[in-house]
């Protein structure tokens, strides 16, 4: 935050001081009362377990100058405290007041995979030309989305934030206080539709990234998905597609992979680039396709947006190739899973051609609801294709995988460990690897994969 004082955020949130200086100047804002950046606002959530206003002491102590709070009435301190009903709803109150404050245009990304490195694609691209500021880390929550936009300063000239959600509403409230000028909707996939039911529901949430935005703004729209590619904007907006299909305005063609990483020629309305990207995977050029329609919107010539997104080379635990000392090749990607980035990695791992051995590490893929099971199974069949020479599973669920391979007559060296043998797995694995195998460990965070992932690369 920039020239905002104690006085500005009691008019942003309706609060009440109750003590302190109001023209203390803010630099930042912190939920964590043991992490502080400096003339930080403290402001203590209520969560279902802990309630952080128990903590605004240990904030003080740790270098925060203010503090929100909605459970005292009257206060005597040298620090600012200001009175609000409920302090998460003031930290979004804050998100919106500080959004229109900026005057620089925003992008956000959403979908249900690829997020991430999709946003961090089209900062790439972008930096051919601006001064771009991007979602630090998954700050993509309703907590997170109004803290992000407190860190955007004056040197930047555009802004990429990732936005997601999990629950019905969700995207709504934070569309809302990030109000992007231009939008990009990756894919609808089956990611968290435990919690909205159906890939219908999924889509219905995603398209209200435009709740937020303004008339004239731009919604840019994966057309490759068959969920996506018949969809158009709300009145007032434009609607532009990206993919390979003949539809879309921002087409990729001649698609090949060279040493796992794609090559192919970028046709953007008409004029045609080439592009050749440092990351493993068909899936990328999606990514690509998308920054370069951003680009172009934003005017960056898009031969140098070409340039620097060849220089994007991923980042940790997503689909980063590691070549050990013993010729071991270990793909980690490890971060999180769904259906469809777990395909996407055994396509990856598929196109290792040079590879002796072809091993992958699989663990259960989280909140898929009642269908889980058969996503699962889809999986194993799905190794019809891309087949491994041996298969190691992972938690209750993983044995589906199994189970699909063995169903599609895969004719791997299959292994499952339950959720309690990790142990036994790390050793098995271990002890299998040798020169010129290459392994792909993927599986939901929760699975802690990257715990092997980290102990196969000492």
């Amino acid at each position: 935050m920039e020239q905002i004082t104690v006085s500005d955020i009691v008019k942003a949130t309706g609060g009440r001081l109750l003590c302190g200086e109001e023209n203390l100047t803010l630099s930042h804002i912190s939920t964590n009362s043991k992490e502080m950046a400096g003339a930080d606002l403290f402001v203590p959530l209520i969560g279902e377990r802990v309630d952080a206003h128990r903590f605004i002491a240990g904030a003080f102590e740790a270098g925060a100058v203010a503090t929100l709070t909605s459970e005292h009435d009257a206060m005597d301190d040298v620090h600012p405290w200001i009175r609000v009903e409920d302090t998460k709803k003031a930290l979004q109150a804050i998100g919106v007041y500080l959004r229109e404050r900026l005057h620089i245009p925003l992008v956000g990304v959403t979908g249900s995979v690829g997020k991430t490195t999709t946003r961090e694609m089209i900062a790439t691209a972008l930096s051919a030309k601006y001064q771009v500021f991007k979602t630090p880390g998954n700050a993509n929550s309703q907590i997170g989305v109004p803290i992000t936009i407190s860190e955007i300063s004056s040197q930047d000239e555009v802004g990429v934030l990732e936005l997601g959600m999990s629950l019905p509403g969700e995207l709504t409230v934070i569309a809302q206080i990030a109000r992007v000028d231009m939008a990009v909707i990756t894919n609808i996939g089956v990611a968290h539709i435990e919690q909205l039911g159906s890939q219908e529901n999924i889509r219905r949430e995603k398209l209200t990234i435009q709740d937020g935005m303004p008339d004239g703004g731009l919604l840019i729209l994966n057309g490759d998905d068959p969920l996506l590619k018949d969809q158009k904007a709300r009145d007032g907006l434009r609607t532009v597609y990206y993919g390979t299909g003949e539809k879309c305005q921002y087409r990729a063609e001649d698609i090949v992979l060279e040493d796992g990483c794609p090559s192919f020629v970028a046709v953007c309305n008409g004029k045609r680039i080439p592009v050749r990207l440092s990351v493993m995977g068909r899936h990328h050029v999606l990514d690509a396709m998308s920054a370069l329609a951003v680009a172009d919107a934003c005017g960056v010539p898009l031969e140098k947006a070409s340039e620097k997104l060849s220089e994007f080379h991923g980042f940790k635990n997503r689909q980063q190739i590691y070549r050990r000392a013993d010729g071991v090749t270990v793909i980690d990607d490890t971060y999180n899973a769904s259906p469809a980035s777990m395909m996407a990695g055994l396509e990856v791992l598929d196109s290792m051609k040079s590879a002796k051995r072809h091993i992958a590490v699989l663990a259960d893929m989280k909140e898929l609801g009642e269908q889980s099971p058969r996503f699962h199974r889809e999986i194993g069949t799905f190794l019809a294709d891309h087949p491994v020479d041996v298969l190691f599973t992972f938690g209750e669920l993983a044995r589906e995988i199994e189970e699909g391979a063995k169903e599609a007559n895969v004719g791997c060296d299959c292994h499952h460990f339950d959720v309690e043998e990790r142990e036994a797995l790390f050793e098995a694995v271990t002890k299998t690897l040798q020169p010129g195998d290459c392994v792909l460990l993927k599986g939901s965070n929760s699975m802690k994969l990257q715990e092997l992932a980290s102990q196969l690369l000492k």
